[in-house]
């Protein structure tokens, strides 16, 4: 049952989070815990999201924008291995508060809800038509890749503030999606080999099953995202951004994921 369960849901977000660029491991991770440990779906989801992003990286890489992507990628890189560093290195940071909903208990804390009034701000801005024509100037690629890096890191929303920056960096939407995904294997890279040690001890083999019919879910997903890429427009993009990011900040402060 869970098998299927998380390969639809594989298969519907991978179509969805196509154009925005993040979201897909943000959404599974929850499904996941529905059936296994903290630890255990956070890992599982983690291949799943890489082996996309490579299979993304196939489809769209060629649309790359290479400036963008050294202006703003080489410090998504650094900072995302510092952040990872310091979630692996510092202790946990105590809850600003906590309450019950549905029969759980649900946790706020100080480092996510900054990050989630950040997204928020961004995803405002996106919604307010006198701010739809605003961009960021290039010189300012490296501070959003550094920003986004570094609270990926420690907290794993990246792709949210990744795509915030990036959506105004005045790029296509074909070299914007094709930016994002690269970037987005690097810095998937870069947190999946500091998170390494920690996945190591986790016997994912049982769950070999999962991890195939879910990947190759999200694949097909991807797949049918990219044949729709030439019907939709880059405002629909900059929507579609603003929306996930709106979702994902009050889950996120909410302390939801």
């Amino acid at each position: 049952m869970e098998i299927l369960l998380i390969s639809i849901v594989a298969f519907i977000v991978a179509i969805l989070t196509f154009f925005s660029g993040f979201g897909l491991g943000t959404i599974l991770t929850p499904v996941m815990m529905i059936f296994f440990p903290v630890e255990v779906a956070i890992a599982l989801t983690g291949v799943v999201h890489f082996s996309n992003n490579i299979f993304k990286l196939v489809l769209v890489g060629k649309n790359v924008n290479k400036e963008v992507l050294l202006r703003f990628g080489i410090p998504a890189v650094v900072f995302a291995f510092i952040g990872a560093l310091l979630l692996v290195k510092i202790p946990n940071f105590e809850p600003l508060y906590s309450y019950q909903l549905w029969g759980k208990t649900f946790e706020v804390f100080p480092l996510k809800l900054f990050v989630a009034v950040l997204m928020m701000f961004f995803a405002v801005i996106d919604l307010i038509p006198y701010f739809s024509n605003l961009q960021f100037d290039k010189s300012k690629l490296p501070i959003g890749g550094a920003l986004s890096g570094f609270f990926g890191g420690l907290t794993g929303a990246q792709g949210a503030l990744r795509s915030a920056f990036l959506i105004r960096a005045g790029l296509t939407k074909e070299a914007f999606i094709g930016t994002t995904v690269v970037i987005s294997s690097f810095v998937d890279f870069t947190r999946l080999s500091v998170y390494a040690t920690r996945i190591m001890k986790l016997d994912l083999q049982e769950n070999l099953p999962l991890l195939l019919c879910a990947t190759l879910s999200a694949m097909t997903g991807a797949f049918i995202g990219n044949k729709l890429l030439k019907k939709v427009t880059l405002q629909f993009l900059q929507y579609s951004v603003a929306i996930l990011l709106l979702v994902l900040s009050l889950a996120l402060g909410l302390g939801w994921i």
